[in-house]
């Protein structure tokens, strides 16, 4: 089959490669007919090569067609379509009765101190081949796959994988209060997102970001925002308190994570990244174990943002052990920071109803911007990674 498989440093290319096949009876593959590219598929493409190996085959957001199962899959049948999650779990274990899907004690990946296991993801999160493919083996499919219908479009549906989710655990640990204000730190999209959901619950939604395409997008959904190529970290701090009677907003969604732009150690951090990239693997995952690699623009302005006493969301990826983070003013404004990978089935029941609804009202149908063939994808990352031509969102057809 066809797959998209990383080479290096901003090189990715189109391989045949096996096809999938049954290895364990909880198994199932899955013919991929939609797959998107994620800002986090952006990480592996410039920082986090040191835990990868050529020819790793890509991507944590697929949907399909079940092709064959597993003889301990009762639950799904040859034929059905399905949205695959990013994590794979096994719906059983203490995580997984809690909610906590992405920690699922069955696949977590042990030997580098890591949770459950993702999709495309790095030998950090188990090294599984990701659905950037014509086909994909889906552990545990007894639990993880998701059953939809075939009446509407797959768009509707694809984002269930990791957007959706994602963006609705955001704005959940954001703990907004009710008819509360909530600031979205860049508007990529699971930002879009965000701040669309903040919309939908009622929220005063202001969103933040440099390119004007993306502010555009979420103005169409009435969310306020401010562009960020006007002000420096410092700055955003003071436009959202204006805004919020001089305090700051309740509650702030970082939704950037490790690739932030803008904050005076921004350059130290983009030189700390690209040294480690030069590095042999072995020493280069030490080198990210211990060091502070992130660039923490916008988590320092989350922090500077927030009203006292309000609550910061990181959505967006964060890859270093040792970054320094601002701990006497988070104590002294009693600020509450809460995280983490997307605990996707926990949110179903919440977001399943609203992308079926035939309003649309989280406009899942108004967020790819770029539907592609698969043989295109590596010409797509370095669009989505350079924001050119207004790319938001890249759909691949495989």
């Amino acid at each position: 089959m066809k797959a998209l498989t990383w080479q290096g440093k901003r090189s990715v290319r189109v391989d045949e490669v096996p096809d999938p096949r049954i290895q364990e009876p909880t198994d199932a593959v899955v013919r991929i007919t939609s797959t998107a590219i994620c800002g986090s598929d952006l990480h592996l493409y410039e920082v986090l090569g040191p835990y990868l190996a050529k020819g790793d085959v890509l991507g944590h957001e697929p949907m399909g067609i079940v092709e064959e199962v597993g003889p301990e899959v009762p639950n799904l049948s040859v034929g059905d379509r399905v949205v695959i999650p990013f994590q794979v779990a096994c719906g059983r274990c203490f995580m997984c009765e809690r909610g906590l899907q992405t920690q699922c004690e069955t696949t977590q990946v042990r030997e580098k101190g890591s949770g459950a296991a993702l999709f495309g993801y790095t030998s950090l999160y188990g090294s599984v081949p990701g659905g950037q493919a014509e086909y994909l083996r889906v552990p545990h499919a007894d639990y993880g796959p998701i059953k939809v219908g075939t009446e509407l479009p797959d768009e509707r549906y694809l984002f269930l994988s990791d957007v959706v989710p994602t963006a609705w655990q955001a704005v959940a640990y954001a703990d907004v209060p009710a008819g509360g204000t909530l600031a979205v730190l860049g508007l990529g999209p699971v930002g879009q997102m965000s701040a669309r959901i903040g919309r939908h619950l009622g929220f005063t939604v202001v969103g933040v970001d440099p390119v004007p395409e993306r502010r555009a997008m979420a103005e169409r959904h009435g969310v306020s925002t401010i562009d960020l190529t006007d002000a420096s970290g410092a700055d955003v701090a003071a436009q959202l308190r204006e805004r919020t009677d001089g305090r700051g907003p309740d509650s702030v969604v970082d939704a950037v994570g490790m690739e932030a732009h803008g904050a005076p150690e921004g350059a130290v951090a983009k030189a700390a990244q690209s040294a480690v990239g030069l590095l042999p693997d072995k020493v280069a995952q030490k080198v990210m174990e211990t060091g502070g690699i992130d660039r923490l623009g916008a988590l320092r302005a989350a922090i500077s943002s927030v009203r006292r006493g309000g609550t910061v969301s990181l959505s967006g990826v964060y890859g270093g052990e040792a970054d320094p983070l601002p701990l006497m003013t988070m104590f002294d404004k009693q600020i509450q920071l809460r995280m983490g990978q997307c605990n996707v089935r926990r949110w179903l029941d919440d977001v399943l109803p609203l992308v079926e609804d035939p309003a649309d009202p989280l406009g899942v149908m108004d967020l790819t911007t770029h539907r592609l063939p698969l043989s295109e994808a590596p010409g797509a990352y370095e669009m989505f990674q350079k924001k050119e031509d207004g790319c938001v969102k890249v759909v691949l057809e495989p």
